[in-house]
């Protein structure tokens, strides 16, 4: 899609191997079992965890890129660890052009 034009952000928590097949916008995640979840988490902590992955992943989609990048969620609005390697970005799309 991306060599069409259209934007594309992928989710996931084997950030190595997305990053090893070159997906431009990598937005890391949680588990393997549950990369878009956390049922360790309250039913409504957990609805907070999806929204926060969401929103960052439509602000990435908005973010330029010209290798493959990993995006962290914020850590001041997750619970538990995100392991990323590579180019780890933190910046929010208007931090970006800065």
């Amino acid at each position: 899609m991306e060599r069409a034009g259209i934007p594309t952000v992928l989710l996931c928590n084997l950030v190595s191997i997305a990053e090893r097949v070159g997906a431009p916008r990598i937005v890391a995640t949680r588990g393997i079992p549950y990369p878009t979840g956390d049922p360790s988490l309250s039913p409504e902590a957990e609805k907070q965890w999806r929204r926060q992955l969401m929103e960052r992943a439509l602000e990435v989609l908005a973010t330029p890129v010209h290798q493959p990048t990993v995006f962290q969620v914020d850590a001041s609005e997750r619970s538990g660890p995100v392991e990323a390697t590579g180019n780890s970005h933190t910046a929010r799309p208007e931090e970006a052009h800065a």
